[in-house]
C-alpha cells in the first residue's frame, strides 16, 4: 500500500501547482474584455441599421431573371429579379432604386420552393429563392442586358 501514499515533498509541490494555476486563472478573466455577440446574417445588421445608411443590394438581390415571361413583362414596365429568402419587400424595393436609379411603384414576391435533384445514386437539393417582381414608373426602363 505504500505506492499509493503521497510523500510529504509530493503533497506540498501538487498545492503549489494548484494555486499557481488559479492565480493564472485569475488574471485571464480579468484581462479578457466583454465579446459582442455578431449578428445571425449581414442582412438584418444592415436592415437595423440608420435610415438611408450602407448598400444592401448585394446582401438582398442575387440577379435579374432573363426568361420568355420576363420579357413580355418588360413590356408592362414590370421586371423580374431573384431574391435571398431572407429579402423583405422594402428591402428589395430599395435594393433595386439603389442599383439602377429607378422609381419602384409596387414589389410582388414569390417564394419558389427548393426541388430534388438527382445524378446517379446520388441526391441533393436544389436551392430554393425568391422571386421579386418589380414595377416600376411609366416612362423608366432598365437595361438588364446591356446592348
Amino acid at each position: 500500500m505504500a505506492l499509493f501514499k503521497k510523500t510529504k515533498k509530493e503533497e506540498s509541490t501538487s498545492v503549489k501547482v494548484t494555486a499557481d494555476k488559479e492565480k493564472k486563472a485569475v488574471k485571464k478573466e480579468q484581462k479578457e474584455k466583454p465579446v459582442k455577440k455578431k449578428p445571425a446574417s449581414a442582412p438584418t445588421e444592415l436592415r437595423r441599421g440608420k435610415k438611408g445608411e450602407g448598400k444592401i443590394a448585394s446582401t438582398v438581390l442575387v440577379k435579374p431573371q432573363i426568361t420568355e415571361k420576363a420579357s413580355f413583362l418588360q413590356e408592362k414596365n414590370q421586371y423580374i429579379f431573384q431574391a435571398f429568402k431572407t429579402a423583405t419587400k422594402p428591402e428589395i424595393k430599395k435594393a433595386v432604386e439603389e442599383v439602377y436609379g429607378v422609381n419602384v411603384e409596387k414589389v410582388r414576391i414569390i417564394n419558389v420552393d427548393r426541388k430534388r435533384k438527382r445524378l446517379g445514386r446520388t441526391t441533393g437539393w436544389k436551392k430554393g429563392y425568391k422571386k421579386a417582381i418589380v414595377t416600376i414608373k411609366k416612362g423608366q426602363e432598365i437595361e438588364i442586358i446591356p446592348r
